[in-house]
């Protein structure tokens, strides 16, 4: 009997779970009486947002639901696909509905963040109107990468991922169709505290091995052959057991801390461990904008030039300009001022009204609108003393004094808030 290695069927998918009763893993949403699993046993299908680690079972999620619910099945890579690739689903769910069958459709889309808004906003009229249900897979937290309005007529299922038994079961499922040899206790636990909590991980470097110890003729792998073929793929990324987001939190935290030490330990676990330099550049840009903002604008265009210098140079040579990043932003002075007056007035104009822009501000380029004195005694700061016409209004009328920005006595912003007194102080004169 040839061993099933022999096939040309890469061994996830060999692996892969028909029913949902073969999912192993997320038993917290797919348990008895859990929110997955009443979705699946009502029979209607809703639009949802699987969010979790890699390997952890979005994909296979998803294609279970099509098959619970006898839909059309249409994957989407946000990473390949554009507005073309939607326009096609949108046609082929068309056919599936009104053709004889009826057939529901499930829009699978995977890596959704990676979707501009634009592709996120071809998909509402869509998923309103219920053409088909739409299922977004993501490693990122949706509510900072998903635009508000797909989000709000999507579910939120937060995969975890496998535990240690988890990881074993698949061990044992790929033994048991003869994918690989034999293998040691010692090898296994090994293999398992490198795929962290990621199936994937596993399958891959199973299938890795069976390979290899098929040329060698292997019956058993060992601990010491795993250690030689694998060498330092095989060093954990995470050697504390801590999981990949809470690893970025450390490296997060250690930066809006001050320590440039911790950063760098944290930030070299990360590559350590094969995070994505280009994941990292993006991590850096959003502290940089977050914990440091104004109080030192430099560290912006510092983690922007990083970034590029990591793609012109790749790895090794471009990870050193990123920890020149991690070292500059952690000894940076921080003010998250500019982060909070964002959210702040986020938050008030979603809660106000739509107020009307007040007549001197407003835009008049044709006679008619002069006529119904748009823009009229606006007044020009450049004509005015030291460029700022003291006492004019720019919010909207019947709006209170509103102070959104509040900038630290840190950095660049003790000038910023020097400033804004002064100003301040001129237009109470003017008053």
């Amino acid at each position: 009997m040839k061993p099933a290695l022999q096939s040309h069927q890469p061994l996830a998918e060999r692996l892969r779970p028909k029913t949902l009763g073969e999912v192993i893993g997320q038993q917290h949403l797919l348990g008895e009486g859990m929110a997955l699993r009443i979705a699946f046993e009502s029979g209607q299908p809703h639009s949802c947002i699987l969010w979790g680690p890699p390997g952890t079972g979005k994909t296979t999620i998803a294609r279970l639901m099509a098959d619970a619910f006898d839909a059309q099945f249409i994957t989407i890579s946000a990473v390949l696909g554009g507005v073309k690739d939607i326009r096609e689903a949108v046609e082929q769910a068309q056919i599936a509905r009104d053709g004889l069958e009826q057939r529901r459709t499930i829009v699978f889309v995977d890596e959704v963040h990676r979707f501009n808004k634009s592709q996120q906003d071809a998909f509402l009229p869509h998923v309103e109107s219920g053409l088909f249900t739409f299922i977004g897979a993501t490693t990122e937290n949706p509510s900072f990468e998903v635009n508000s309005a797909l989000l709000s007529r999507a579910a939120v299922y937060v995969l975890q991922p496998l535990s240690q038994q988890d990881l074993e079961q698949i061990v044992a499922r790929a033994l048991a169709i003869h994918a690989l040899p034999a293998i040691e206790k010692i090898a296994t636990d090994r293999l398992i505290a490198y795929a962290d909590g990621d199936a994937r991980r596993l399958l891959n470097t199973l299938e890795t091995l069976a390979v290899a110890a098929t040329q060698e003729k292997l019956t058993e792998i060992t601990d010491i052959w795993l250690l030689k073929v694998l060498g330092e793929r095989m060093r954990r990324y995470d050697k504390g057991g801590e999981q990949f987001y809470d690893t970025i939190s450390a490296l997060h935290k250690s930066v809006r801390g001050s320590d440039p030490d911790a950063s760098l330990y944290w930030f070299v676990r990360m590559l350590d461990g094969g995070a994505d330099p280009r994941y990292m550049a993006r991590r850096l840009v959003r502290m940089a904008s977050e914990d440091i903002g104004l109080a030192d604008p430099r560290a912006l265009r510092l983690a922007l030039d990083a970034a590029e210098v990591y793609e012109r140079l790749g790895t090794p040579e471009g990870e050193l300009a990123l920890a020149e990043c991690v070292i500059y932003l952690a000894m940076a002075p921080k003010s998250n001022a500019v982060y909070k007056a964002y959210n702040e007035v986020k938050a008030f104009i979603k809660k106000d009204g739509t107020r009307p822009v007040p007549m001197h501000l407003r835009n008049a380029p044709t006679q008619l609108m002069k006529d119904l004195d748009y823009g009229k005694n606006y007044r020009y700061a450049h004509d005015e003393e030291g460029g700022f016409a003291a006492g004019e209004r720019y919010l909207p009328d019947g709006m209170g004094a509103t102070e959104f920005y509040r900038p630290v006595e840190r950095g660049l912003e003790i000038r910023i808030a020097e400033k804004l007194r002064e100003l301040k102080k001129r237009n109470q004169k003017q008053n």
